[in-house]
């Protein structure tokens, strides 16, 4: 941007400050979220709470259905990458 531009969307900058920090709180949470080690984890939680009577079989196969949904998600998007799940 040029000089005269800067200074006229001057006023706005606030409100551009804004909208980067909430698209890089967003962008956290969508790696947390999609984070193999997170679902894994997750999916590990289910089945103990399975396992100790807490949910149904109904519920388990729901929620694993959603879990294993978004592990493909990540793997999916991570290979196109070469991150493979980690952080970076």
């Amino acid at each position: 941007m040029g000089l005269i531009s800067e200074v006229l969307l001057l006023p706005l900058a606030p409100v551009r400050g804004s909208a980067w920090a909430v698209k890089q709180v967003l962008q956290e949470a969508e790696r947390i979220y999609y984070d193999p080690a997170t679902v894994r984890a997750e999916l590990s939680r289910l089945e103990e709470q399975l396992e100790a009577g807490e949910i149904t079989e109904e519920e388990f196969d729901r929620i694993e259905d959603e879990l294993l949904d978004r592990l493909e998600t990540a793997t999916r998007g991570s290979a196109g990458t070469g991150q493979q799940g980690t952080a970076q």
